[in-house]
Parts: C-alpha cells; sequence; structure tokens
C-alpha cells in the first residue's frame, strides 16, 4: 500500500487500535487514493511520525488538514514542500521573527523543526486535491486523538502549542500536569491580528524546555 510509519510509532499504535478500525482506514484510504486526487503521496502520509520518535517528541503543533494544492503538502502540518510559503505560515514566521529576533529565510520546509522533537501533527492526515477538510471525518479524528493521549501519557514534559478552536478542542485530553499547554487564536489572516501576533509562543516554549533541563528549539528556518 506504500504507507509508510517508522517502526517506533508502528509498535506503539498496533496495540492502541482495533484490527476493525485498522481495516476501515486502510481500505477507505486505497479507495479514497483510487479515486480522486489525494494529498500527501501515499508514503507521506505518516511523515510526521517518522522524523520524531516518540521519546524525542518536545513540542506538538496541531494542524487541521494537509495542504490542497499540487506540489505542497509533505505530510507535516503547516510545512510547505515547494516552497511556496501559505499565509498561515507566513504568519507564524512573523511571530517567530517578532517575538525571538530572527530573521527566517523564505524556506517553507519544517522537517528541520520535525529533526528537533516538534510533532507537526495534522487533525486530518489527508486531503483530496481543491477540496480542504474532504477528509475530515471521524477515521481520521479516532487516529489523532489517539495520538494526542498517547502523548499525555508521557512523563517527559511536552509543549502544545494550540492555535485556533479546532486544535484547542483537543485541551479536554490533556490532562498530565508535566506538560505545557499554550493556546492562541489560529495564524491565518483571518484571526492572526486577533491573538496569535504578540502570543510569544515560541520563547514560551523554549523558556519551559530549558527549565526542564530539555534542549530548546532552533526555530529559525
Amino acid at each position: 500500500m506504500n504507507y509508510v510509519l517508522s517502526k517506533d510509532w508502528s509498535e506503539i499504535l498496533s496495540p492502541r487500535f482495533s484490527p476493525d478500525y485498522k481495516r476501515k482506514l486502510f481500505s477507505w484510504l486505497e479507495n479514497e487514493y483510487n479515486n480522486n486526487v489525494v494529498y500527501p503521496p501515499k508514503e507521506k502520509v505518516f511523515n510526521a511520525f517518522n522524523f520524531v520518535p516518540l521519546k524525542d517528541v518536545k513540542v506538538v503543533i496541531i494542524g487541521q488538514d494537509p495542504y490542497h494544492i499540487k506540489g505542497q503538502a509533505d505530510g507535516l502540518a503547516f510545512s510547505c514542500h515547494n516552497g511556496t510559503p501559505q499565509p498561515s505560515l507566513k504568519n507564524i514566521f512573523k511571530e517567530i521573527s517578532d517575538d525571538l529576533g530572527i530573521s527566517m529565510s523564505q524556506s517553507t520546509d519544517l522537517t528541520p523543526w520535525a529533526k528537533q522533537g516538534v510533532l507537526l501533527l495534522n487533525t486530518s492526515l489527508t486531503v483530496i486535491e481543491h477540496k480542504p477538510a474532504s477528509h475530515s471525518n471521524e477515521l481520521w479524528h479516532t487516529f489523532t486523538r489517539e495520538i494526542v493521549k498517547i502523548l499525555n501519557e508521557q512523563n517527559t514534559p511536552i509543549v502544545f502549542m494550540l492555535w485556533g478552536n479546532h486544535a484547542k478542542s483537543f485541551i479536554p485530553l490533556l490532562n498530565n500536569p508535566k506538560h505545557l499547554i499554550l493556546t492562541a487564536n489560529h495564524p491565518s489572516p483571518f484571526s492572526a491580528y486577533s491573538g496569535f501576533f504578540g502570543c510569544k509562543h515560541f520563547s514560551k516554549c523554549n523558556k519551559f524546555l530549558t527549565d526542564n533541563n530539555l534542549p530548546a528549539i532552533d526555530w529559525k528556518i
């Protein structure tokens, strides 16, 4: 089927889902890929997990679904494969620059963050071309909720950045006092000026990590 999931995460997730759920998910995915143009490519559906073993997760950023334009989705939330910055990512970079006083490059590939332990998790891991939220369904939402539960169970402190009401809906699953939950409006142009800009999540994140004897994230791209 060409779906690629690291051995680390595969062993963790396998007992968390019933055989019936796994059968339904992959049967549905195969049907969608066979009958529609779906992003990202099959081998990148679980890309976010392949860069970050569970034991190395330090930060979790939750998006909604992949970019729905050809050549953009790479399996990492907010990351853009072809180097064309989307509005939300532009605003994320602006906040990082304002918060940390660093200049961001024109690259839109967020792999450097992932390699440092930032899990860039979309709630739905696939989307039909030109149809945002087309795969926003219970199959993917069941998967994502289970991921968040697993992360909540970890003893190592994790920073959760929850931007917008969609991401904030996961707050009830996060009851481990070891973790830091940061909330703000979504960085889209429709809401960035109403509570995302000025949130200083990136400096707050790094302070929390270093206070807990963990390496800070180098947010510069």
